[in-house]
């Protein structure tokens, strides 16, 4: 009984608060984790759903079989390729449209904000069908365009050398107004005196942006860098909504193999393993963390 009102002594009102969002993240994340950890060591598919006692421990058996797969590798390009295309492509955008509505003057602010802002907050899926009919390679809008201006049209998403290009084109389109409301948060934070001392020292715009904005907004690109790189490698719903992984595997990524592996033939030990490599190179990515001054000086 001492122990017990001595540990009720230790207890603070923030503990009691916070108990039950640790319970809830417990139950509903880390058990979940930790089973999908174990069961990457196992051969778990559709016997052992039937029967437990067709389960077996074959530890780093499926680590080394993903190793070993082609289409593993195809799907680990077309992801990198993805992350590494996409994502800078959608911060540069969110910069440049955070720079737009932060010049002075612009009128209309809140509405082009919220404009830009809208592609973020609609249905992914929902988005990702109408542009399957904008892409379309007879009926769609671009390639109406195209037709107009005298050019060829383009099967956008059935030619494996334009399908990832135009998923790109589409998730830089549906994420970037996030990032933008960001990066003008940050923008606003860098008082009006450093630009006006660079233009009394005769920098032009590029040495403006270059020594007085890259520098200001660093810690708020990098955040933003490291969310998007880490968004842009989880690439699932583009694909299957837009090209079921086609043509040719051109868009098969990552999360569209791990969810055939584990919920089309129901490997689902090895679809696990894919999804601990995933973490793995998510975990690696989050400690690159370049300094500021580094990069910008």
């Amino acid at each position: 009984m001492t122990t017990l009102r001595a540990f009720m002594r230790e207890i603070s009102p923030g503990h009691v608060f916070v108990a039950p969002a640790m319970v809830v993240l417990s139950v509903f994340f880390l058990m979940p984790v930790l089973g999908a950890l174990v069961m990457s060591f196992t051969d778990f598919d559709l016997y052992a759903l039937a029967d437990l006692k067709n389960l077996r421990f074959i530890w780093l058996g499926n680590y080394i079989n993903l190793m070993q797969t082609p289409l593993f590798w195809k799907a680990f390009g077309n992801t990198c390729y993805f992350a590494l295309v996409g994502a800078p492509l959608s911060i540069a955008v969110s910069l440049a449209m955070a720079m737009l509505l932060n010049v002075p003057g612009v009128g209309l602010k809140a509405l082009y904000r919220t404009a830009l802002f809208a592609p973020y907050v609609a249905t992914l899926a929902a988005a990702a069908v109408i542009w399957r009919y904008m892409l379309d390679a007879q009926y769609g809008w671009l390639n109406q365009f195209l037709i107009v201006i005298g050019l060829q049209p383009i099967d956008w998403l059935g030619n494996p050398h334009f399908s990832m290009p135009a998923i790109i084109l589409f998730s830089v389109w549906k994420n970037f107004g996030y990032n933008m409301l960001i990066l003008l948060a940050a923008l606003q934070r860098i008082p009006d005196d450093l630009y006006e001392a660079a233009r009394v020292d005769g920098a032009g715009a590029w040495e403006r942006f270059i020594h007085v904005t890259l520098p200001g907004v660093a810690p708020s690109l990098w955040m933003v860098a490291l969310l998007t790189v880490a968004g842009y490698f989880q690439l699932f719903a583009e694909p299957y909504v837009m090209t079921q992984g086609g043509p040719a595997q051109s868009t098969v990524s990552l999360l569209y193999f791990m969810y055939e592996d584990g919920f089309k033939w129901w490997n689902l030990g090895h679809a696990s393993a894919t999804a601990f490599i995933l973490f793995a190179v998510l975990m690696g990515l989050s400690f690159l963390r370049p300094k500021s001054e580094e990069v910008f000086a």
